[in-house]
């Protein structure tokens, strides 16, 4: 006998180890003879990270694919494998350090804090791992990878090396994102903008040789037009960072702006060090902000930059790595000074704090009457997501890969269709994004990665192989000397005094974790190497990612995919929504709403978290998450084990060789009619990406159309006397039963596999295998007249109970139910099922009429009017007034949903969670409004 309740947290465990042991998830099992692969690839996660909210989702989704089509036989490989994730577990391993008082990475030195980082994940780097094993993640384990692996490890050195030797890798000196914390490089993925309540010094700007322009300085209120001017022989500029005007090469003015027109060509003296700085015509100077003038600091702004070489300017870092300022022995912002009073002010800030730095220049700039005015300002700051500092673009030298060359082939299979985005808006997000790619910068001065297969040697040779023995052998080619291996200072002083060998060093630098991460549908099966794995299993089928990384990792699959293999590397893109808080809002731990979907777990079960994220899962639409929501589906999962319960308690066991087809009882082919459905549907949803419509129908069939009515309606039957009726219900529920837990097995995997297995050990049947490994539902069963009588019959007993409700009948009332128009057919189905109709919609007569009776509700049903008549149960007159002031409410506050998002202001301004709350409250009364109105016109 079934247990009185189904504990999860006992199952769960053991279903997973069952799983486990019997390796039904290994690459091809269950397939059947002769089927197609299907691949996918796990978004790798961060060795160092634990199973948040968008993991879950994106996993469980995953998962349903994945378990679906090893249901239908194809040879299913779900790859999955982690993520190095240089700068976070450099960090992690850095902070370790220190909190055991334990000397850091540059006293221990780079091959010891490597050997470091390694016994930290060999201990503590499979955390989100065993999380994915307990949300019931069915990928082939055997087959686990890692990006810094011996294999894909390989597949970086050739992929970087081919790419260096076609030109498509270079070294360049460009703008960065730096973190003076961590002293790298990072990618825009890991800056994140932030709101900062800042100031808007302007600055004046002498204009050399005393020449003038007329300024505005009063403007008419209603056109906008200046009306008075003033001759200045300065330019004002503005910025948010003082600290950089001493790397000023130019100031900018649009070319079409009369106010400058005849100062373009001059020049401005930067104040302070007295360096000669062009006006340029550039359009990125906007006219109607501020003065109209910018200041160009090339090496500190990636506007400015891109303004530095249309107009072939000087190009003067002033920031050291450490975000300190650099100006003795810097060359180049010591180049073309002329005197100036306060020179030897702003030598004394060399080695000082950039924001110490800002506020000692602003000092200086008002002493010298150059300071025009100072504005509160709020402004995005970029900051490091881990480091928490202010990012600085920094000008320094760096590998890049040219991703404009390698983007247009991945354009080209989108616009083919040879890859797929669902939904398709996305398409246009990508296209938007490779269009006006920049290229990709692969390098980080970070110590754990993939170090860059570089030797550099004197005179700039550099020598890029994929062992050090290449490289020694090169350089000897080039140089017809012995080479010397050293460290990069060694190598240096070698340089400067010469001899009979040269010395070779190795460059320092990792590579960006994104770039093994855009091998990962290759590299994982093997390549470079032509494995069976990768002939049989790539290209891969389906990729699940979140949005947020279409540029980071999916563009740059895409790239890799193809210039590497001539294939692109999935032939859909799933793109899921973000899983926020129940208000609508992001989760962050500054906001203390993250919810841990662990702690859901082991409150829930994995099964009613994975399906409260399918059933949410729209196209298009993100996801509000409560625990509540979560609880709701666990009680689903105990809706379906009472029923399971409820059916063994009454001798419905499976029956091995049990034919659907033979059924004869009207109830046994509409419930086999409805599953048949069901299956279709679920197919059809989960095939378009539909998980919400997947979710949605087996929820509803199971619920409402196995459990609230074939059961009733089977009931008297199966507690009947015995007999070839009972007989067939008893076989037919088992039956539908197993079907059930086929099409939720999916969605909720755990709590499935236990009913297969416990009902058919209640039976003393012996399963021919796992559920997770048996056939998907294929049903054929066609429409027939006994489906039609039933589904009438519900819909009868539905209307009349819906009727009751929206008219406040009480619910003891035993009322009358008159119809209109009734057939031969509609009279056949009411003398069969005239008890059920009693019995579950409280009906006390059920008669026919020529019209309906007066002060009555009615229902139209085909060709039939269903009349209540309610004189004397409730008061007519009331309820139509009472329904009549609800439209009225509901009216009302739509009006003013209406007119909030109608309000420009309201949208752009309000929070997102706030605007998407309106929105759902208008649809929810809408609904309502639409539900009124037919009472109200039933009455």
């Amino acid at each position: 006998m079934l247990d009185k309740t189904y504990d999860a947290a006992a199952v769960e465990p053991r279903i997973a180890n069952l799983w486990n042991d019997a390796g039904a998830f290994r690459a091809g099992a269950g397939a059947r003879e002769g089927a197609d692969p299907f691949t996918i690839v796990i978004p790798p996660p961060n060795v160092t990270g634990s199973l948040h909210m968008g993991h879950a989702l994106n996993n469980t989704l995953q998962d349903v694919l994945v378990r679906f089509e090893r249901m239908r036989g194809r040879d299913v490989l779900w790859q999955p494998g982690t993520d190095h994730a240089g700068i976070a577990t450099q960090m992690v391993v850095e902070r370790q350090l220190a909190e055991r008082q334990e000397p850091d990475r540059r006293a221990m030195g780079r091959e010891a804090f490597v050997d470091r980082i390694w016994t930290w994940k060999a201990e503590s780097g499979g955390t989100i791992q065993n999380q994915l094993f307990r949300l019931g993640a069915s990928c082939d384990w055997s087959r686990e990878r890692f990006t810094m692996d011996d294999g894909l490890s390989a597949a970086v050195l050739e992929v970087f090396v081919k790419l260096h030797e076609e030109g498509l890798i270079y070294r360049d000196k460009r703008l960065v994102n730096w973190d003076p914390r961590f002293l790298t490089a990072i990618s825009d993925l890991e800056v994140q903008q932030i709101e900062v309540k800042g100031k808007l010094w302007h600055f004046r700007y002498p204009i050399e040789g005393g020449a003038t322009y007329q300024a505005p300085v009063a403007f008419d209120e209603e056109t906008g037009e200046p009306t008075e001017f003033e001759t200045r022989d300065y330019i004002v500029v503005a910025t948010t960072r003082p600290e950089t005007m001493l790397g000023d090469t130019a100031v900018a003015v649009h070319p079409e702006d009369p106010r400058y027109k005849d100062l373009i060509g001059r020049h401005v003296v930067l104040p302070l060090v007295g360096r000669r700085i062009p006006i340029v015509a550039d359009d990125y100077a906007d006219p109607e902000t501020g003065s109209g003038a910018v200041k160009i600091t090339p090496a500190h702004d990636f506007n400015d930059f891109e303004v530095g070489r249309r107009n072939d300017l000087r190009m003067i870092n002033i920031l050291d790595e450490e975000a300190k300022l650099f100006l003795a022995d810097n060359d180049a912002f010591l180049e073309g000074l002329a005197a100036d009073p306060d020179f030897t002010n702003v030598m004394a800030l060399n080695g000082a704090d950039r924001f110490k730095a800002r506020d000692a220049i602003v000092e200086l700039m008002e002493a010298r009457e150059l300071l025009d005015r100072i504005e509160d300002h709020v402004h995005m700051v970029p900051h490091g997501d881990r480091s928490g500092v202010v990012i600085e673009p920094f000008l320094t030298d760096q590998w890049y890969v040219d991703a404009a060359t390698l983007a247009k082939p991945a354009m080209e299979a989108v616009r083919k269709g040879d890859t797929t985005f669902v939904p398709g808006n996305w398409e246009r997000v990508y296209f938007e994004w490779m269009e006006n790619i920049q290229p990709w910068c692969v390098s980080r001065q970070l110590w754990w990665g993939h170090q860059i297969p570089a030797w550099y040697g004197p005179d700039g040779a550099t020598f890029v192989a994929k062992t050090e023995a290449e490289a020694l052998a090169a350089a000897e080619a080039r140089f017809g000397k012995p080479i010397a291996l050293m460290a990069k200072q060694e190598a240096v002083a070698a340089w400067e005094t010469g001899g009979d060998t040269v010395a070779l060093y190795r460059d320092e630098d990792v590579l960006d974790t994104w770039f093994s991460s855009a091998l990962w549908p290759f590299s994982t099966l093997g390549w470079p190497d032509q494995t069976p794995e990768l002939a049989r299993y790539y290209p891969t089928s389906v990729l699940v990612t979140g949005f947020d990384i279409i540029f980071f990792w999916v563009a740059r699959m895409m790239m890799m995919g193809l210039h590497f293999t001539d294939q692109a590397p999935f032939h859909t893109v799933y793109i899921h929504a973000l899983v926020r808080d129940e208000k609508g809002a992001k989760m962050s731990k500054s906001k203390g709403n993250v919810i841990d979907p662990i702690d859901l777990i082991d409150q829930f079960g994995a099964d009613a978290l994975r399906f409260t994220l399918s059933a949410m899962a729209a196209q298009g639409r993100d996801i509000k998450l409560s625990p509540a929501r979560v609880q709701g589906y666990r009680n689903f999962t105990t809706k379906l084990w009472n029923a399971a319960r409820f059916a063994e308690m009454n001798g419905c066991r499976p029956v091995a060789d049990f034919d659907p087809s033979t059924a004869k009882e009207t109830l046994s082919q509409w419930i086999l009619v409805e599953t048949a459905r069901t299956g279709a549907a679920v197919t059809e949803a989960i095939e378009a990406y539909r998980f919400n419509d997947a979710a949605g129908a087996v929820y509803s069939f199971t619920w409402h159309t196995f459990c609230d009515w074939f059961l009733e309606l089977a009931k008297p039957t199966l507690q009947g006397e015995d007999g070839p009726a009972k007989t067939e219900l008893q076989a037919v529920t088992a039956w539908v039963i197993d079907e059930i837990v086929k099409l939720l097995h999916p969605f909720m995997p755990f709590l499935t596999e236990e009913l297969w297995a416990r009902t058919a050990e209640e039976a003393g049947i012996s399963r021919p295998a796992l559920l997770a490994l048996t056939a998907w539902p294929d049903l054929k069963v066609a429409d027939n007249p006994a489906a039609r009588e039933i589904n009438w019959l519900v819909a009868l007993i539905t209307q009349i109970r819906s009727v009751r409700s929206e008219t406040n009948v009480p619910a003891g009332a035993q009322i009358p139910v008159v119809l209109v128009g009734a057939g031969e057919t509609e009279r056949g189905w009411i003398a069969t099922h005239e008890a059920a109709i009693k019995r579950l919609a409280r009906v006390e007569t059920i008669e026919e009429a020529d019209a309906p009776p007066p002060q009555s509700a009615q229902v139209i049903l085909g060709d039939v009017t269903v009349c209540l008549p309610l004189a004397g149960v409730v008061d007519i007159d009331a309820e139509r007034a009472r329904l009549k002031k609800e439209l009225d409410r509901l009216a009302g506050e739509i009006k003013k949903i209406d007119g909030k998002l109608s309000n420009p202001s309201f949208v752009e301004r309000a929070p997102e969670e706030v605007v998407e709350e309106q929105r759902e409250r208008r649809e929810e009364a809408e609904s309502r409004r639409v539900k009124v109105s037919e009472a109200l016109g039933r009455l």
